[in-house]
């Protein structure tokens, strides 16, 4: 992939990811920290985290798993089958936040 196609995709990722943040945040108890950077995205809630790679996913308690952001804008985290970014963010953090 072109570096600055993933850089985009990667821009892209961690504001979908703020934007579900803040959007289930206003419907409970806690509220989500994104930090953003080049190399890693973690959000943090309370004592639960999740921390992305440009090649892994990582959960507290969970064993890491590969995750690749795909030419077409979508996500891929084997063994699921690969989602739309908008779709995969949403589904992540309200998992983090209401788990």
């Amino acid at each position: 992939m072109d570096p600055r196609l993933h850089t985009e995709l990667w821009t892209s990722w961690a504001s979908l990811l703020r934007s579900y943040a803040a959007a289930h945040g206003m419907n409970g108890l806690e509220h989500a920290v994104v930090e953003v950077g080049p190399a890693e995205i973690i959000v943090r809630v309370g004592g639960k985290w999740i921390r992305f790679t440009p090649s892994a996913m990582e959960q507290r308690d969970k064993a890491a798993r590969p995750f690749v952001l795909t030419e077409n804008g979508n996500v891929s985290i084997p063994p699921d089958e690969p989602e739309e970014m908008d779709f995969a963010a949403e589904r992540l953090i309200r998992e983090l936040m209401f788990a």
